[in-house]
């Protein structure tokens, strides 16, 4: 069994034989908060290359070099589960891409729906944390983080394989444990999360005439966006997610 190593880094590209030289935020990090030297064994992963155990061979000003050893993780199955939202205010916002990474999210969708407040996404600063996000984790892959666009855009070019969970804070949904038992385990699948607020009932009305759409909900109280967010996913993970996995040791 290999131990597992506490230091991960995200690598945009291949992994195999070739050694990794690393950005200087990346060295920065290994140099100046981890405080690494040469020599010391770091795990780099991806999601196309699984997670090879690597030997910083050198490091210095700036710059910094892995060398890979070994594979110590395959490539595995990840859901495929998007989350689509309302983009909230930054604090929230941040907040929810790094739990929603952490829960497995493969790509996260920001729609400006009737009731958004206008707010600047950073798309290289969430991107930041979540592949942060995902080194914690210990998952192979970070989400994809999508250009805002507005909600009748987004619904026009919906793959119809992929089911639309949407969560309905008016009480016209079913229960979501309810909803997500008759869905087939591991398929694509989306969660949406409206912004506070809520949805309008004309985009209430637009969604329920959607064959893709499936409108749950999500108990007696009123949750808060992210809040929302976070449990629903949390709920399709136990019942046809990859909670129904256990956790290698």
């Amino acid at each position: 069994m290999t131990e597992r190593i506490a230091t991960r880094l995200y690598i945009r590209g291949p992994l195999g034989a070739a050694a990794i030289e690393l950005s200087a935020a990346q060295t920065h990090k290994l140099r100046h908060v981890l405080r690494l030297g040469s020599g010391a064994t770091v795990a780099a992963f991806n999601e196309s290359s699984g997670e090879w155990l690597c030997h910083l061979s050198e490091i210095g000003r700036g710059r910094s070099v892995l060398m890979p050893v070994e594979q110590i993780r395959p490539l595995g199955m990840e859901n495929n589960l998007w989350l689509v939202f309302a983009p909230l205010k930054r604090v929230r916002l941040e907040w929810l891409v790094e739990k929603a990474t952490e829960l497995g999210a493969t790509a996260l969708v920001p729609v400006w729906t009737a009731r958004t407040q206008p707010e600047r996404l950073n798309r290289d600063r969430l991107d930041a944390i979540a592949i942060a996000a995902a080194e914690q984790s210990e998952r192979l892959s970070v989400p994809e983080i999508f250009a805002p666009e507005r909600l009748d855009r987004v619904l026009a070019a919906w793959p119809a394989e992929r089911p639309l969970i949407v969560c309905d804070e008016s009480g016209g949904g079913i229960p979501i444990a309810e909803a997500l038992g008759s869905l087939p385990p591991a398929e694509p699948a989306a969660v949406f999360v409206g912004p506070e607020g809520g949805f309008t009932d004309a985009e209430l009305d637009a969604l329920g005439k959607l064959p893709i759409v499936i409108r749950v909900g999500l108990g007696p109280r009123v949750l808060r966006a992210e809040t929302a967010a976070l449990a629903a996913m949390a709920v399709f993970q136990a019942i046809t997610g990859d909670w129904r996995r256990i956790r290698p040791r």
